[in-house]
């Protein structure tokens, strides 16, 4: 019952843009490139197996002078293809190192989206940045905007040292957009309301 109503709750969770506004490209010598990109050397493409069997893109892009790394979980209705300008200004004007990828079944990722391959997706993501860039959670921020505030407060609730957490025009839940309800339904998905509560480092919501 669980999965006919997570399968439910997902079509009108999920709007990834189709067709995708990009193609992951790999090269010659094995390097994976990003069509549309502007060259530019300091942004790396991954494509990262998750524990829901997708495998999802992924993109790091570089601030020589970065202190922090923001892991970016971006909203609905977009792809990563939308959003590299928005990833240049804020790491030019933040000077930091940002982490971006697509969720399953969004932009190049492969699989269905679901709230929890939404998980599984940030999971990898986050073992990403651990395994190839040897960063630790007192140097990772946590920005989750609109859908993304569900991966976000999920990895959040599990990680006490992260340096942040920013939500942006985040949900309360999935029924809570719709209905104002008081109480948290078991079938209710990305349950944020009650996630928050076991989030210990610092919270920015701006709406």
């Amino acid at each position: 019952m669980g999965n006919v109503t997570s399968n439910v709750a997902a079509k009108f969770a999920f709007f990834p843009p189709d067709p995708p506004t990009y193609d992951v490209i790999r090269e010659e010598d094995g390097r994976l490139v990003f069509s549309g990109l502007t060259a530019d050397k300091n942004v790396d493409v991954h494509l990262l197996d998750t524990k829901g069997g997708s495998k999802i893109v992924a993109t790091f892009w570089r601030h020589p002078f970065a202190r922090f790394t923001i892991l970016y979980s971006h909203g609905n209705a977009a792809d990563l293809g939308q959003m590299q300008e928005l990833f240049i200004e804020l790491r030019a004007h933040l000077r930091v190192n940002i982490m971006s990828y697509d969720y399953s079944g969004y932009g190049a990722s492969t699989g269905k989206p679901s709230e929890f391959n939404t998980y599984y997706d940030i999971e990898a993501v986050y073992n990403c940045l651990k395994r190839e860039y040897g960063l630790k959670q007192e140097d990772v921020i946590l920005y989750g905007q609109s859908v993304g505030s569900g991966p976000t407060l999920h990895l959040a609730s599990r990680s006490p040292k992260l340096r942040g957490v920013v939500l942006h025009s985040a949900i309360l839940s999935g029924i809570r957009v719709l209905y104002p309800v008081k109480m948290t339904f078991w079938f209710d998905i990305f349950k944020n309301i009650d996630k928050i509560r076991q989030v210990n480092c610092p919270v920015l919501v701006i709406h």
